[in-house]
């Protein structure tokens, strides 16, 4: 199958690399879209040298930790194995080291440009023939990985008495079929507990300086809606982020669906091998994640 893909979309009116996305599309037009969110601990890394000019939100200050176009194989084998158009965006990030006076960029932003596309998104009229749609028709699947992961649940879970900025129309949450989320970071008392070093390298920069960042767990909001299907998965040979971290977003999941939990929160923590981000390396992650994809766009 030939993919068909475009690069650098913008979803702002301002011009931005950090708020552009990638689309890859099957040669037939769909309404059902699979988004796959890159992670990157929320950070961008800032040069060291003197080359860094007086602007604090130039894009040219930072290389990103990750970037939308290093998944662009991931998402052509995902559109393959699917069939179904893939989007790739990026957000913007908070610089690794800011410097003294700098407006830093923290949460709830990168969760609020991922919104604000996603929102983008439902609307959007698409490359060769694929129509705008109104009124929840077009079909959404997200992929958070990582950070992007937390992103995902802080605006498809109930966070709006810490980010009211983070509340999803009607109609997107209509269009949401089904989130999946892997490796991912959910509570960050817990995560600190197993990873200390975290909070001096991203999370005091992502969050700002607290005594407890348990206000930004999403391990314990509400549902906004009991319609849409979560899958979580999670490598034991992952290194970075430990298991306990989808284990208990599961449980929270679980829990909240009650009678629906049977077939609205799965999870598979066995199939996926390699470290962080070498899940993405050989077949196993596209197919596991595409086969359930595939089996959520068929009902």
């Amino acid at each position: 199958m030939t993919v068909i893909s475009e690069s650098n979309i913008d979803y702002s009116p301002k011009r931005d690399p950090q708020r552009q996305f990638d689309f890859y599309s099957p040669p037939a037009p769909t309404r059902s879209i699979v988004v796959f969110v890159h992670g990157g601990a929320w950070r961008a890394y800032v040069p060291s040298d003197s080359s860094r000019c007086a602007c604090t939100h130039c894009y040219a200050h930072y290389a990103h930790s990750e970037d939308k176009a290093d998944h662009a194989a991931l998402a052509q084998s995902l559109c393959k194995h699917t069939q179904l158009a893939v989007a790739v965006p990026n957000y913007r990030l908070t610089p690794s080291n800011p410097q003294a006076g700098d407006d830093v960029f923290r949460h709830p932003g990168h969760a609020e440009d991922l919104l604000h596309f996603l929102e983008f998104l439902i609307q959007w009229p698409g490359p060769d023939g694929i129509t705008g749609v109104g009124g929840g028709t077009r079909r959404l699947y997200l992929i958070g990985h990582s950070c992007s992961a937390h992103m995902l649940a802080s605006i498809f879970l109930d966070s709006s008495k810490v980010t009211p900025s983070l509340g999803p129309s009607a109609t997107l949450l209509e269009a949401v079929k089904a989130i999946v989320m892997s490796e991912g970071i959910y509570d960050i008392p817990l995560l600190l507990s197993s990873f200390p070093a975290y909070l001096g390298w991203f999370i005091a920069n992502t969050f700002g300086q607290h005594d407890s960042y348990d206000q930004f767990s999403t391990t314990h909001l509400p549902l906004r809606s009991s319609d849409i299907r979560w899958y979580i998965i999670h490598s034991k040979d992952d290194t970075l982020v430990d298991e306990i971290q989808s284990q208990k977003m599961y449980d929270r999941l679980h829990t909240l669906l009650g009678s629906k939990a049977a077939e609205g929160v799965s999870k598979n923590m066995d199939q996926i091998t390699g470290d962080h981000n070498a899940i993405f390396k050989g077949d196993a992650y596209v197919r596991t994640v595409g086969d359930y994809i595939t089996r959520m766009d068929s009902n």
